[in-house]
C-alpha cells in the first residue's frame, strides 16, 4: 500500500477543515464525523484524522462517532495557544502604531488580545513607551477587562449578546454602539487569507462587525498570523477600504503578496 504524501496544499486544506471543526465545536459543543464529512465533502476517515490531530493538540475530546469540547474552555483560549510568538510580534507592531490620546477600536480574538497585551504594558518585548490616555472601543470581554485596569484608559464595550466561545458580543447592538464613535485606528481579526488574497471569515455577525470597525476608523488594520495563510473560510470580509494595513508575522508566498497588493492592502510584516 502506498503511503499518503503530505503536500503544502493538503496541509492547508487540513488546517482550514480543522478551523471549521473548532468553529462548529465552539458553537454547538460537539461535532459528528458524518456531519463534518458532509460539510467539507471529504471522507469520514479524513475527518477522523482531523479529529485525532486536534485531540493530540488538546483542542477536543474524541467520543464515539465524533468529538466534544475537552472541557468548558472557550475556543478563544484554544486559539491563544497557537503561534503565540507570532501573535505577540503582531501585537507589538500594532501597538506601536497607536499614539497618546487615540480612540482605538479592538476586535475580539487571540491576535487582537495580543495587541491589547502590548497596549497594557504586559509584553516585556514592547520597546516603546505604552501610549497614554487611550479610549478603547471593543466587543471583546478579555480585551475590555484587561485594558479597563490600566490607569488612564477608558473602555467602552460594544454591547449585545455575548457569544461564549469567543467571549465577545456581535450583532445589531454592537454595530449601533460602534456607530456613535469616531475612531483613529481599528485592529480587526480574520478567519483566513485565501491564496487569491481575499480576507475571509467564518460567520456573518463577526464579519459584519469587522467591516463596520474598519469603516469607523481613520486607519484600519487587519491582524492575522501566518497560520491563516491559504485558509479558505466561507465568508468574504468586504468591503475593505483601500490602504487598509495587513499585519502578519511572516512573509506570505509571493503570489499571495501580489494578490494582496492588487486588492489594495498594505502588507506589514512583524519581525
Amino acid at each position: 500500500m502506498s503511503r499518503r504524501r503530505s503536500t503544502p496544499e493538503t496541509r492547508t486544506l487540513a488546517a482550514s477543515r480543522q478551523d471549521g471543526i473548532l468553529a462548529r465545536l465552539g458553537r454547538d459543543g460537539s461535532v459528528s464525523v458524518e456531519g463534518m464529512a458532509d460539510r467539507f465533502g471529504v471522507s469520514r476517515e479524513t475527518i477522523r484524522r482531523d479529529l485525532k490531530a486536534l485531540a493530540e493538540r488538546g483542542h477536543l475530546a474524541i467520543v464515539h462517532g465524533g468529538a466534544t469540547r475537552r472541557s468548558d474552555e472557550p475556543v478563544l483560549a484554544i486559539r491563544e495557544r497557537d503561534n503565540t510568538t507570532g501573535k505577540a510580534a503582531i501585537g507589538r507592531v500594532a501597538a506601536g502604531l497607536v499614539e497618546d490620546g487615540m480612540v482605538v477600536v479592538l476586535d475580539s480574538g487571540a491576535t487582537t488580545l495580543a495587541v491589547a497585551n502590548a497596549l497594557a504594558g504586559r509584553d516585556p518585548l514592547f520597546a516603546r513607551p505604552v501610549p497614554k490616555g487611550l479610549t478603547i472601543c471593543t466587543n471583546s470581554l478579555p480585551v475590555g477587562l484587561l485594558l479597563c485596569r490600566v490607569a488612564g484608559v477608558r473602555v467602552h464595550f460594544l454591547g449585545g449578546e455575548i457569544e461564549g466561545a469567543d467571549e465577545a458580543a456581535f450583532g445589531t447592538d454592537a454595530l449601533a454602539t460602534l456607530a456613535r464613535f469616531r475612531a483613529d485606528v481599528a485592529f480587526v481579526g480574520a478567519g483566513g487569507i485565501s491564496p487569491s488574497g481575499e480576507i475571509t471569515d467564518f460567520a456573518p455577525l463577526p464579519t459584519e462587525l469587522r467591516v463596520g470597525m474598519l469603516a469607523a476608523a481613520e486607519r484600519g488594520y487587519i491582524v492575522a498570523d501566518s497560520t491563516k495563510f491559504g485558509r479558505l473560510t466561507p465568508l468574504r470580509l468586504a468591503p475593505i477600504p483601500v490602504g487598509t494595513g495587513l499585519i502578519v508575522d511572516a512573509e506570505p508566498p509571493l503570489p499571495m503578496r501580489d494578490a494582496l497588493a492588487h486588492r489594495g492592502l498594505t502588507l506589514i510584516v512583524a519581525r
